[in-house]
């Protein structure tokens, strides 16, 4: 993915936030016949906080193809997607000022293994049910056995180990402060989730009041 340096998640604290924050991914492998991509929800795990250590767990249903591309050919990318929302130059100072789009991302790239046994798909859905629903762990172990294996045999586990991952936080940090700030209390009105939540990602990073330099110093 591209990224200058100015849209870099500098800390692997923010890449790992962001993910957990927006679990519904896109899984996109290579195959013969072209990219492949399913969308899923995925939980996220990472020994001490480390990105380059992140583990990535999920299932698809075994009617999805994809089990078997991951199956053939280990290698894929993960995109974690966030708020996103155009920016109108009419917050800028500058009149000589374009368009853009502001956004957030997180590219995992790793390699996958497949789980079929009923046990290891099982721990992988307690995993899933523990990260989304904590609840329902109840109701599920109240199924009757049969239903419950029935369900299990319709969906194939997997697990990708991060081998490299690339965040871009693309949130007006390349404006001036006061160009910023505008962008905020634009986007802040919008009741457009994922417009406002870009307005909420950059106050987040304390754009539009401090750089991110000054913060350090």
């Amino acid at each position: 993915m591209y990224i200058p340096e100015h849209f870099r998640a500098r800390h692997d604290a923010e890449a790992l936030a962001f993910m957990r924050a927006n679990p519904f991914a896109i899984l996109i492998s290579t195959t013969d016949a072209g990219p492949f991509a399913t969308h899923l929800p995925l939980s996220v795990h990472a020994a001490e906080g480390k990105t380059e250590e992140a583990i990535l767990r999920g299932h698809v249903a075994k009617a999805n193809p994809h089990w078997r591309h991951l199956e053939q050919q280990g290698q894929c990318l993960t995109i974690f997607h966030g708020p996103h929302s155009y920016i109108s130059p009419g917050n800028y100072v500058a009149r000589e000022s374009v368009p853009t789009w502001n956004y957030a991302a997180v590219h995992v790239y790793g390699n996958a293994r497949i789980f079929s046994s009923e046990e290891d798909v099982h721990a992988i859905l307690g995993e899933l049910m523990n990260t989304f629903e904590p609840e329902y762990r109840s109701q599920w172990d109240e199924l009757s056995p049969k239903y419950r294996e029935n369900m299990l045999r319709q969906i194939v586990g997997f697990e990708i180990a991060a081998t490299k991952v690339e965040a871009k936080f693309k949130l007006s940090q390349n404006r001036p402060r006061e160009d910023q700030a505008s962008v905020i209390a634009s986007l802040d009105k919008s009741k457009d989730s994922a417009v406002s939540g870009v307005a909420r990602m950059m106050k987040e990073l304390r754009l539009g009041t401090v750089t991110p330099d000054e913060e350090e110093e």
